[in-house]
């Protein structure tokens, strides 16, 4: 019988609140790393105390398509995609989510993105680098000039 093949990272080393290392690529300290439903990842996230805690975050709130690629700040892409896969790839476990995206033209397109591109551990929990969100909120603030 062949042993069953897991798909798990394992946090190693406890991390202390003196490490100043909270908020860390995901998969760098996660275990039974899935991808349910096509768009919500669930895993076990180390705390700083080095406690594994259950955590969920849908990646249609920051992962959109355009026009059959992957979009980072975008959103919905699980709308448009059909065969969403996930896997953890390479030697370093290399989280990748994997779909056939519609275009314009309402053809599909086979796409790829590295979620730890983006996606972090925050205390256990997850968390998105939205910076270019970020950057669109403070262009948006600025006040326009009158003419």
């Amino acid at each position: 019988m062949e042993p069953e093949r897991s798909f798990a990272l394992l946090f190693e080393a406890p991390l202390s609140p003196e490490s100043n290392t909270s908020i860390m690529p995901f998969h760098e300290s996660a275990q039974g790393i899935t991808v349910e439903d096509g768009h919500m990842l669930r895993a076990e996230l180390a705390n700083v105390e080095g406690e594994f805690v259950e955590a969920e975050f849908d990646l249609n709130d920051c992962i959109g398509n355009n026009n059959g690629a992957f979009e980072w700040g975008g959103g919905g892409f699980a709308n448009s995609a059909e065969d969403i896969s996930f896997e953890l790839e390479g030697d370093d476990g290399v989280p990748i989510l994997r779909a056939k995206l519609y275009n314009v033209e309402g053809e599909t397109v086979d796409a790829d993105i590295n979620l730890a591109e983006r996606l972090q551990n925050n205390d256990g929990a997850f968390s998105f680098d939205g910076h270019h969100e970020e950057e669109q909120q403070e262009e948006e603030a600025e006040p326009e000039e009158e003419e």
